[in-house]
């Protein structure tokens, strides 16, 4: 269904991701999930998000549930987050609907981050990854902006797709500061990663 260009560099990559020791992970000061705080309220455009689209915000307490990071794995991550950055067209949410805030999958082909997240959410989730793993994550960006990601977690740490990067990269490669995400035992329960400034729930949509 998607295609993805330089398979080799992309093996490469993994050669060298499965060869890390996993105690590189380990520390405390490294582990995002460490550190979670108290939870807090839900991004602004999740909760009409899940009342228009229900079955994507399946409910309840669930068992968290790591990623085995095979090679298969993360060409799987490759691919989608490749075929989705290449695919849709960054659009602010006040172009394409005429309000500030909304979150929908960006099925007509335009939208913003929080939109290529949920895509990029749901194409794994269908694809038999279990939502448990693929945590969406409210940052501030390199210029201090609200931007929305999808963290995922694996054994091998926990990696973020993100329609400004092309790769995907571990959390602590971003140079974003995180602020809340979903808990990974209740995906309608966020909880706080310790930025206490306020930010909106995304920025608005730029080039990648």
């Amino acid at each position: 269904m998607f295609g993805f260009r330089g398979q080799g560099k992309a093996l490469a990559v993994v050669a060298i991701l499965l060869g890390l020791n996993a105690s590189a992970y380990a520390a405390d000061e490294r582990t995002l999930y460490a550190s979670l705080g108290d939870t807090t309220r839900a991004p602004i455009g999740w909760v009409e998000f899940c009342a228009e689209n229900p079955g994507e915000c399946r409910g309840g307490a669930a068992q968290p549930r790591d990623i085995v990071m095979t090679q298969a794995a993360w060409r799987d991550l490759l691919r989608v987050n490749h075929w989705v950055n290449e695919t849709i067209k960054p659009m602010t949410d006040m172009d394409h609907w005429g309000v500030v805030e909304k979150w929908s999958l960006p099925t007509d082909g335009y939208g913003d981050c929080e939109d290529y997240v949920l895509l990029k959410r749901k194409m794994l989730i269908d694809a038999g990854w279990p939502r448990e793993a693929l945590l969406i994550t409210v940052v501030r960006d390199k210029m201090g902006e609200g931007h929305a990601v999808l963290t995922v977690k694996t054994d091998k740490g926990e990696f973020v797709l993100d329609n400004q990067n092309e790769n995907v990269v571990a959390w602590t490669e971003t140079g974003y500061r995180f602020v809340k995400r979903q808990s990974q035992s209740d995906q309608n329960v966020w909880v706080s990663l310790g930025d206490s400034r306020p930010a909106a729930a995304t920025a608005s949509a730029r080039d990648h």
